[in-house]
């Protein structure tokens, strides 16, 4: 028997194993889906909320469905004119549902908390 056989030999064995391996290992049953509630902690949102005062209520409900409350604030400070802006992007841009006359009142808010007159 030639070198290059029993490499060969060996490879297929090697490989035989690894399947017998793997078939032999017990699987884990997946848990039956929940119908209930889930809730997640994003990573440095603990204990953050936004400021309070009017419109915090507002931000909550528009903001949070796809940024954390510490990622909002964490922005820098803007004026109203770029909170405007901005508001009107996350719209059209990546279908926010902000109506029209929820626009100024959120930038309201978002410049009188984390931004700059």
């Amino acid at each position: 028997m030639t070198i290059s056989k029993i490499v060969g030999t060996l490879t297929a064995l090697a490989a035989l194993a690894s399947l017998a391996a793997f078939a032999a290992t017990p699987t884990t049953k997946m848990p039956a889906k929940s119908s209930g509630v889930v809730s997640i902690s994003l990573p440095g949102d603990l204990g953050f909320a936004f400021k309070p005062g009017p419109g915090s209520n507002l931000a909550t409900s528009l903001c949070l469905s796809c940024h954390s409350e510490a990622y909002v604030a964490m922005q820098p400070p803007l004026n109203k004119t770029v909170w405007t802006a901005e508001i009107v992007k996350m719209r059209n841009a990546y279908g926010a549902k902000i109506s029209d006359d929820q626009v100024a009142p959120l930038a309201d808010y978002l410049t009188a908390n984390y931004g700059t007159p």
